[in-house]
């Protein structure tokens, strides 16, 4: 089994489409997603079209979470098994419920706020880890690997961790400010999003890979990226165009 982490899709669904025809999942492969699926691309809808076709997994990003925060329903366990039930009815909701962090659009018609909200109600919690996701295996050295949106906290165990630091750090609170993987020593690779770039962030230690940053900016103009923890292989597809000038 291959394990492929894509990094945050934000609404690009014809570069995913395109970068799931390209890693060409066997039977027993898996794709898992690190959230921030829908928010400033073009098409949110294309995105669980795509995701449900390869029978992906996906974790909540700071812009999922910011939904189902604002709906009552975010759930407050790592793993999501305690998600409440809507207080309202679904069917009462406008695209303007589903405004992500920093009130950032979904662009959707009023007849896709309900599968929206309904797919994000699949979700995997906040975090996955080998452990945890079926016939998943270590890497090439015999390293767990553990899955995030935005980052950890060093020294706590990964489902020990808030859910405001799994979606939404990217410096720690001590001197000096650092960004959180510059603090990480392992031993699990720890594969996130949310802080985006040119080209992934990996991070070694001790001769060991032990933070890699997928999100390489594809909304922004720039790329798509997956990678396989068990066979140390990316896979990449550039943006269709520039949907949005970044922040």
């Amino acid at each position: 089994m291959a394990t492929w982490i894509v990094g945050d899709i934000h609404g690009c669904a014809e570069e995913l489409a395109e970068l799931v025809e390209r890693i060409d999942l066997q039977e027993g492969d898996q794709l898992l997603s690190c959230g921030d699926l829908f928010h400033r691309g073009p098409d949110p809808v294309g995105v669980i079209d795509v995701l449900e076709g390869a029978q992906a997994k996906f974790i909540l990003g700071n812009h999922e979470m910011a939904v189902l925060s604002r709906l009552g329903i975010a759930p407050r366990s790592v793993d999501g098994t305690d998600r409440p039930e809507l207080a309202l009815s679904i069917d009462d909701l406008v695209p303007d419920d589903l405004a992500g962090d920093g009130r950032r659009v979904c662009d959707v018609s009023q007849s896709d706020v309900k599968r929206i909200v309904n797919f994000l109600g699949t979700s995997s919690g906040y975090a996955l880890s080998n452990d945890t996701v079926e016939g998943a295996g270590t890497t090439p050295k015999g390293d767990p690997w553990w899955l995030v949106h935005a980052g950890v906290e060093p020294g706590l165990p990964l489902f020990k961790q808030s859910r405001r630091i799994l979606t939404s750090v990217r410096r720690l609170a001590c001197p000096g400010q650092p960004y959180w993987y510059e603090a990480w020593r392992g031993p699990a690779l720890v594969m996130f999003g949310h802080t985006a770039g040119k080209i992934p962030r990996a991070k070694r230690f001790g001769g060991r890979l032990v933070s890699l940053g997928l999100d390489t900016g594809c909304v922004y103009g720039g790329r798509l990226t997956a990678y396989s923890p068990e066979l140390d292989e990316f896979v990449a597809v550039p943006a269709h165009r520039k949907w949005v000038a970044k922040a």
